[in-house]
């Protein structure tokens, strides 16, 4: 409670803690962004062997913790003074200090994403229950946007989390009356489900994954029903610009399928930050 009270009476020293945080939480979030998918393709092939009724050989631990990260080439550990957010990219020019495979930038650029989100959500919000929920917001939505960009994949241990802390914090009224929530939850998932089948059955395709529909029940539990229509338009128009221009400028094939999770979480994330100007400008409110 001290600490909580200090923060609260030195906005500079909250913003100064947000920012260093959220830079560490990037750098578990490149962890989280890399490791989860292969989590969920063990898991698949495990269930695979088990309903063949293959023996189940003993397989080495593997998840969020173990085995400690280290480079793909050389297999080198990553030490402590090689793990610091940005600063040991930056120091190492962006190579292994082993065998000087390059590392991708992504990595510091989540660091410093998640840093920039922080720092906005403490500005906003203060050191408060908004606050809080905002980090954890924006900690989910980094990783799931990333996630779905590399394997267009929306996991269920991420969507339905993030569902029930927004229905948590919405219990006090947080973001949006409770009620709201629990109808944003439902029309969220609903919603996109019917724009799936009825372009399923109009065109034998799938036009969206399932993943897609948790993730907006997430952000209507967090925002409430009211926010869902600017939520659509936002995602929607900004997904449409980058397929033309990804068609264009890159030849992206018609039938190639584009990751539309990048675009919820990042309407999600205007949602929380400008969420009544936004809706006014589209005439929502």
């Amino acid at each position: 409670m001290e600490l909580l009270t200090l923060l609260q009476q030195s906005p500079a020293l909250a913003l100064s803690v947000a920012l260093v945080a959220g830079l560490c939480v990037g750098s578990f979030l490149n962890v989280v962004i890399v490791r989860v998918p292969k989590m969920m393709e063990l898991e698949w092939q495990q269930q695979a062997a088990e309903l063949r009724g293959e023996d189940q050989t003993e397989a080495a631990a593997f998840n969020l913790v173990t085995p400690r990260s280290h480079c793909p080439g050389c297999g080198h550990a990553i030490g402590m003074l090689e793990n610091i957010p940005v600063l040991s990219w930056l120091f190492l020019r962006g190579r292994c200090s082993s065998c000087g495979m390059r590392i991708p930038a992504r990595y510091p650029l989540v660091e410093v994403l998640t840093g920039l989100l922080s720092l906005a959500a403490i500005w906003k919000f203060g050191p408060t229950a908004a606050g809080a929920g905002a980090l954890l917001l924006g900690f989910f939505l980094v990783a799931l946007t990333f996630i779905d960009l590399d394997t267009q994949l929306l996991p269920d241990d991420m969507t339905l989390p993030l569902l029930w802390l927004g229905l948590l914090f919405n219990l006090w009224g947080v973001y949006a009356p409770l009620e709201s929530a629990v109808i944003g939850a439902i029309a969220g998932y609903l919603v996109l489900w019917g724009v799936y089948w009825l372009f399923r059955l109009a065109t034998g395709k799938e036009g969206m994954g399932y993943g897609d529909f948790k993730l907006l029940a997430a952000l209507g539990a967090w925002f409430g029903w009211q926010s869902l229509p600017a939520i659509i338009l936002l995602s929607s128009i900004v997904g449409a610009a980058v397929g033309i221009a990804l068609m264009i400028f890159r030849r992206h094939g018609r039938d190639v399928p584009i990751p539309f999770g990048p675009y919820l979480a990042g309407a999600g994330l205007l949602a929380l930050y400008f969420g009544e100007p936004i809706s006014r400008w589209f005439g929502l409110a």
